[in-house]
């Protein structure tokens, strides 16, 4: 979920609402860490609170979760197919709810559903570094997994956003690798989603003088850039 920073826990929350254009009635708000002042400057902590969107109006309109059978009586095909059709109805409301409706389509990669939204509010749906975006993928991957036994990966897509984050995270692998090179010290990364993780370990996977790992409990997983240990 996004992680919103400031120097009390009422300047995180109004930049998190700055961030996500949204008032604090549209909002779940959760205090992750309070700030602390610190004395002559040592001491001193961020706070931290984490927001994301409501989804409350829709939950009244969420489909009936489908009975799935074995597979000898019921296809597997079959039960994505109304997984994902439910899948779409619950973007739709939710993405009406958030006044940028959105059109929902998608794609199968194997165990893999890519799920474009097409809106004419973009930013609204993607968010400060894609943070609503993310937001709304794990939702989607919360949903997915309590009505599809055969646990399908979702990752959302609004425009081409996932492929231009995905060469920011390639030059993002490459800077950090050369920094650990550099001080021979580890770089710990901000939490960032199951699937960037490995898009950054994939980008170093090549690279004999690196090793990657992820530490931290979801969603606040990160990743760990460091030398390899000899």
């Amino acid at each position: 979920m996004p992680i919103y920073e400031g120097a009390t826990v009422e300047d995180a929350i109004r930049q998190g609402l700055s961030d996500l254009a949204l008032t604090a009635e549209q909002v779940t708000t959760t205090t992750v860490a309070e700030g602390k002042k610190g004395f002559l400057g040592l001491g001193k902590k961020v706070a931290r609170v984490q927001i994301e969107p409501r989804v409350e109006p829709v939950a009244t309109i969420e489909p009936t979760p489908v009975s799935i059978k074995e597979p000898e009586e019921k296809p597997k095909a079959a039960s994505d197919e109304e997984t994902l059709t439910q899948l779409a109805l619950y973007l739709t409301a939710i993405t009406n709810a958030l006044n940028a409706p959105a059109t929902v389509t998608y794609t199968r990669e194997q165990d893999q559903v890519v799920v474009h939204l097409e809106t004419e509010k973009q930013g609204m749906l993607i968010g400060k570094h894609g943070k609503i975006l993310n937001a709304l993928q794990y939702l989607a991957q919360v949903f997915v997994h309590r009505l599809e036994k055969n646990r399908l990966s979702v990752v959302l897509n609004v425009g081409d956003y996932r492929e231009k984050r995905q060469l920011i995270l390639e030059r993002l692998a490459q800077k950090t690798a050369d920094k650990v090179k550099k001080t021979g010290q580890p770089v710990f990364l901000e939490p960032m989603p199951a699937f960037e993780r490995k898009q950054i370990h994939a980008a170093l996977s090549k690279n004999k003088l690196i090793q990657t790992h992820s530490e931290g409990d979801e969603p606040y997983r990160y990743l760990v850039v460091e030398p390899v240990k000899k």
